[in-house]
């Protein structure tokens, strides 16, 4: 039997919430509902899970349905579901075997179209990606356990591990890069596993973001159920993701402003010139059952914020490697290589704060970073997918190609 809200308290909830809601803030880590099993008339298997769109959607599509789908499941090469305890995850991998080998992952509303772009332009530079759906986006399944680091590094080492090609161990190791939600992931897995990270990547990360950032008056929404929450975050999350963002968005005087513009409508794939941002986050909210539990999930116990001690352990690595008589010797054991991260922004981002970023990264990394921006808000990686790929391969120390000006204009041979 499904629960309803009385009128009454709907009507309290519409007016007295309405702007708070969808404003979620991070640091409470208490328990929440999202971990109750649900009943036995709706529980897949596995059991504590609830499907993606793979099993509940895709099989009752005719080819032709699945392509004309926002999020089409074969819009890149190599796709793999990797069945898991906690449900299936959605992997992709292509690119020469013998390059160098990076994983990317995505932010908290959108699935891995957000840096299909990046992963492109990398393997046209000669890399071997992979790309994931975080659980409850795309066409990756919702378990129903807290959204934190470490189920969140559980799907990272499971995309890993399913690979036909060796990521880890002996002489092997991979890039990491992250946007957004997936900077505060990737961070975390560097801190906790520096022997597998070559390189680090940060593109407008979360997990540093600052306490007043944040409403006040959105702690008191972790009173309230999922089933309060849910129906109150998927029309926000229908109107686009910037009206469901955590963070009170603010310009570069930290005046709080308006966050849709550039990154909803921001174009994700240019071979769906017609999807954007947008439509993508619309599709998971129509689509995945899971998803709206995900985002709520996420914003209470993801790595959004008072990631410090993490980004100092890599910073302390990174300073010990830094002085040491052979760095590059000592970067397999405690560093990067190159001793530094790399962290791209927009300079006109209203989630994540360039001027703060800057000045909290530097501290917590003991200044062993590299900025650089982009003239983008937060759909950074979209929009200036281009750019990024050649601020991210002079980082390596490579040249992806030949470029027309400085970070402007890829010229093909």
């Amino acid at each position: 039997m499904s629960l309803r809200v009385p009128p009454t308290l709907s009507v309290s909830l519409a007016l007295g919430t309405l702007g708070t809601l969808s404003l979620l803030y991070v640091y409470t880590r208490s328990a929440n509902s999202s971990t109750a099993t649900p009943s036995s008339s709706d529980t897949p298997y596995p059991p504590n899970s609830i499907p993606s769109p793979v099993d509940t959607l895709l099989p009752y599509l005719t080819p032709a349905e699945r392509s004309a789908l926002p999020y089409p499941p074969d819009i890149f090469p190599g796709a793999r579901d990797v069945e898991s305890p906690y449900g299936s995850l959605r992997v992709y991998e292509w690119g020469p075997e013998e390059g160098r080998k990076v994983l990317l992952v995505h932010g908290i509303s959108t699935p891995c179209l957000t840096l299909g772009g990046i992963a492109e332009g990398l393997v046209e530079g000669g890399a071997r990606v992979m790309l994931i759906d975080l659980w409850g986006r795309g066409y990756s399944a919702t378990p129903l356990l807290p959204h934190d680091t470490r189920l969140c590094t559980t799907a990272l080492l499971l995309a890993l591990t399913s690979s036909p090609l060796s990521w880890t161990g002996s002489s092997h190791t991979f890039s990491l890069i992250g946007y957004s939600l997936g900077g505060g992931i990737c961070a975390s897995f560097t801190a906790h596993f520096p022997t597998l990270v070559a390189s680090l990547v940060l593109i407008a990360p979360a997990g540093l973001i600052r306490a007043h950032r944040f409403s006040a008056l959105n702690r008191l929404t972790y009173a309230l159920p999922d089933w309060v929450l849910e129906p109150t975050v998927k029309r926000r999350l229908r109107a686009g993701p910037a009206a469901a963002t955590a963070v009170k968005p603010a310009n570069a005087q930290g005046e709080t402003v308006e966050a849709g513009g550039g990154f909803d409508s921001a174009v994700l794939s240019t071979s769906r010139p017609g999807v954007t941002v947008k439509d993508a986050v619309a599709w998971q909210v129509a689509a995945h059952r899971g998803f709206p539990k995900s985002f709520i999930s996420s914003v209470r116990c993801g790595p959004i914020a008072g990631q410090h001690a993490d980004w100092r352990r890599i910073g302390a690595r990174l300073s010990a490697q830094n002085s040491s008589a052979n760095p590059d010797a000592e970067a397999g054991q405690m560093g990067l290589q190159g001793g530094k991260v790399l962290v791209v922004c927009g300079r006109s981002d209203p989630v994540i704060d360039y001027a703060e970023l800057v000045e909290d990264a530097t501290e917590v990394l003991e200044g062993n970073v590299r900025f650089e921006t982009c003239e983008a808000g937060h759909e950074v990686p979209i929009t200036r997918g281009r750019e990024v790929v050649e601020y991210i391969w002079d980082f390596w120390g490579r040249e992806a190609r030949r470029c027309d000006g400085r970070m402007k204009l890829w010229v093909t041979e």
